[in-house]
């Protein structure tokens, strides 16, 4: 297996803390990190859009990304949020195997 950092963005603290305990409940994650206070800009419906959000992120395994994917697009406010799954080339090598420790197992 291999660990993914998983970068979504919330409309709210509170918001990203609610998916967040959800998914490390679930076994979907291992771990979560909240950033508040982000600003973002970005053009939806042809309208150019300036938010305050929250950023989530989340660390997971490569086989478990299309279900925690599912799990947070069911869980989040928005129609369309940002879930977008990074690769993790290296690190603690402790904390890489934890992180697959945690993980419930595929079915």
């Amino acid at each position: 297996m291999s660990v993914k950092l998983i970068y979504v963005t919330a409309p709210s603290l509170e918001d990203a803390e609610r998916i967040a305990e959800a998914v490390v409940t679930e076994k979907l994650a291992a771990c979560a990190n909240f950033f508040d206070g982000v600003q973002s800009i970005f053009e939806w419906e042809g309208k150019l859009c300036r938010e305050q959000e929250a950023v989530l992120l989340l660390k997971t395994t490569n086989d478990r990304v299309a279900e925690l994917t599912g799990r947070i697009q069911e869980l989040h406010a928005y129609n369309c949020p940002c879930i977008v799954a990074l690769p993790v080339d290296g690190g603690n090598p402790d904390f890489l195997s934890w992180v697959e420790s945690a993980i419930k197992p595929k079915a």
